[in-house]
């Protein structure tokens, strides 16, 4: 990768983050006869959240349109480490990208980009405080570099700091008044605080400062959104990505974060060919972007490509490894692929991280109903454990629409059928053997004269006038 300094690509926070449900939204279908996601237990539709560093390769050009001169640049061990760092967070190695950052502000104080993407990384860990710290040390080394500044500001009011976060953006923007990136980033605060007002108000002042600052267009429909006003949301949304024709092109027809976004409206409006192309596109140009990896897999597991399925899970867990949603439907993959003992694991983890997601249960009976090879776990345990998640599922499931099947009590009434025949043959092991009849010794005769004839009885007659008992008279006796 080149480095180029003072206007290099560098991994940003979300100047244009990302709306969708704060704890993991889903509605997908899942082969198998599974039934829909609760979607009550994770905010439902239009419910948001900002996730931890979702965008990446984006110039750190001010917004104002002016020179970044005066700026410092890396020196060449820092510029080393840092480009090393980029290549790990391309590749999902965020461990490996943190300690190079690390490396690269070591061996430069100045490295502002270097501290910005530090604290990317770090917020991608969960680590809020070193992320804040990080950005602030941006900062410190250049008092206007806007995606720290924007980082932070969101960072805040995320982490429920919001007096803090307007109380920092408002004091950049008396400092920097030309700047479109610092009310965009107030926008976003108010939007995540519930002021719709307020946040239109601060993102049509952003594009005042700048017509062209995507990442206000992209706040402008996310609020929208949050509001479910999603008639406005995608005329704004279209604006970005399609335009109003000739005289008014698409601003930005690449937007990753702007097709995330349509793409989840898509979805809740059954549109299934615009959402899985919007999903599609967004990974293209984003494979860091994790909640369209895992709504795009979610449209692939239900068509039954597991595989596909697994590989996107995968790498969104690289870059957000609590990922709720993405576990669980990674392990339904892997149970689809026959890897057991992984789909497991997934599975408990979820079941032990989110305890009000009933879908978990319906995985987990499908899981022990369906697979013969979980280690340590034997046929009949397997069932009772299918039957016991299965009838907890059935217990905690929202109810569904009407008309819409439910396979539960078919599958309950399945194990249930697979565990009597399981205790039957168990009975047939545990009785006894027959013993075999002595054989008579050599050189004697059967008692009974030997087999009756085909259609005999094997109780010999008595002869005619004797007893019942069918002895036979000694010889020379008078019968």
């Amino acid at each position: 990768m080149s480095l180029k300094f003072g206007s290099v690509l560098v991994i940003s926070l979300s100047l244009g983050s990302v709306a969708c449900g704060g704890k993991d939204k889903a509605g997908a279908k899942y082969p198998g006869g599974a039934g829909k996601i609760d979607q009550s237990a994770h905010g439902g539709p239009g419910a948001v959240f900002t996730p931890q560093g979702q965008q990446f390769a984006v110039t750190d050009a001010p917004s104002s349109g002016e020179s970044a001169s005066g700026r410092p640049k890396m020196n060449a061990s820092a510029g080393q480490a840092y480009a090393a760092g980029m290549d790990a967070f391309k590749a999902g190695d965020l461990a490996a990208a943190r300690e190079q950052f690390t490396k690269a502000t070591e061996a430069d104080s100045q490295a502002y980009q270097a501290f910005y993407s530090l604290g990317v990384v770090k917020e991608r860990l969960n680590e809020s405080s070193g992320a804040a710290s990080a950005y602030k040390s941006a900062i410190s080394v250049v008092g206007d570099y806007e995606p720290a500044i924007y980082a932070l500001g969101v960072l805040l009011a995320r982490d429920g700091k919001g007096s803090e976060a307007e109380s920092f953006l408002n004091g950049k923007a008396s400092k920097m008044p030309k700047s479109a990136a610092v009310p965009a980033a107030l926008a976003e605060v108010k939007s995540i605080q519930g002021d719709s007002n307020e946040a239109q108000q601060f993102a049509k002042e952003a594009l005042k400062k700048n017509p062209d600052f995507r990442p206000a267009m992209v706040t402008i429909a996310r609020d929208h959104y949050r509001k479910r006003r999603l008639d406005l949301a995608l005329y704004t949304l279209k604006a970005i990505l399609d335009g109003h024709g000739e005289e008014n092109p698409a601003r930005d027809k690449n937007n990753a974060d702007a097709r995330l976004l349509r793409g989840l409206i898509y979805r809740e409006q059954n549109n299934k060919a615009g959402a899985l192309d919007d999903f599609k596109r967004a990974v293209e140009t984003r494979p860091d972007l994790v909640e369209a990896r895992v709504q795009l897999a979610s449209y692939v597991l239900e068509a039954g490509n597991a595989f596909e399925a697994a590989n996107l899970l995968e790498g969104a867990l690289k870059y957000d490894k609590n990922h709720v949603l993405a576990r669980l439907n990674l392990g339904d993959a892997y149970r689809l692929l026959g890897k057991a003992e992984q789909a497991k694991k997934e599975l408990e983890w979820v079941a032990s991280k989110d305890s009000s997601l009933a879908q978990v249960h319906y995985n987990l009976g499908l899981l022990y109903l369906f697979s013969d090879n979980l280690p340590g776990v034997t046929p009949k345990s397997a069932i009772d454990k299918a039957i016991g998640e299965l009838e907890l599922y059935k217990k905690m499931k929202p109810k569904g629409k009407a008309g819409e099947r439910d396979d539960t009590d078919e599958l309950i009434t399945r194990a249930k059928t697979r565990k009597a025949v399981l205790e039957e043959e168990a009975k047939s092991k545990s009785k006894p053997a027959a013993k075999p009849a002595t054989p008579p010794a050599a050189g004697t005769k059967p008692a009974t004269g030997g087999m009756p004839p085909a259609g005999g009885t094997t109780t010999p007659k008595p002869p005619a006038g004797g007893t019942s008992t069918g002895k036979l008279p000694a010889a020379g006796e008078k019968k």
